[in-house]
């Protein structure tokens, strides 16, 4: 499980227009990575909003944010365009994907069943490329703000 002080694994994603992006692409430069389980959810689709309505202050900051669903590439943009996201997006759609090898994909369980998927987390990462904080089981209400104090604390 991937917490402070790690270096985030350099696996390939892909963004909704195909290409890829690693968080090498990210060297020198602090970063926001958080993931989220679905596209088009109640919860995701805020967390989104406010990732997107921030996205100025982030910039503003030095910091760039990227979001990460197993949603394939085309559900992503589907995504973007109904709601005018500005914020980046990109698939984790691969088993032993990024979201396993930072253990953010977990068993989960709802109405007795068990199931895989993604626990709503967020990573920020230094100019060094070294996770400087995390915050695991994300409650999307007044997250974001929090996470843009600290990425412009750094």
């Amino acid at each position: 499980m991937t917490d402070i002080g790690d270096t985030i694994p350099d696996m390939a994603l892909t963004r909704p227009d195909g290409s890829e992006v690693r968080a090498s692409d990210f060297a020198g430069k602090p970063w926001v990575l958080y993931f989220y389980p679905k596209d088009d959810t109640t919860g995701c689709t805020k967390e989104a909003q406010e990732f997107s309505a921030q996205l100025p202050a982030f910039e503003a900051a030095g910091v760039s944010v990227l979001g990460v669903s197993k949603d394939p590439p085309k559900k992503h943009l589907k995504f973007i365009e109904k709601y005018g996201l500005t914020v980046p997006l990109a698939s984790d759609a691969e088993t032993d994907g990024l979201a396993e090898a930072m253990g953010v994909w977990i068993e989960k369980s709802m109405y007795g069943k068990k199931y895989m998927g993604m626990d709503r987390s967020t990573f920020l990462i230094g100019k060094d490329g070294k996770v400087a904080k995390v915050w695991r089981k994300v409650k999307v209400a007044g997250h974001v703000n929090e996470v843009l104090a600290s990425a412009t604390a750094l």
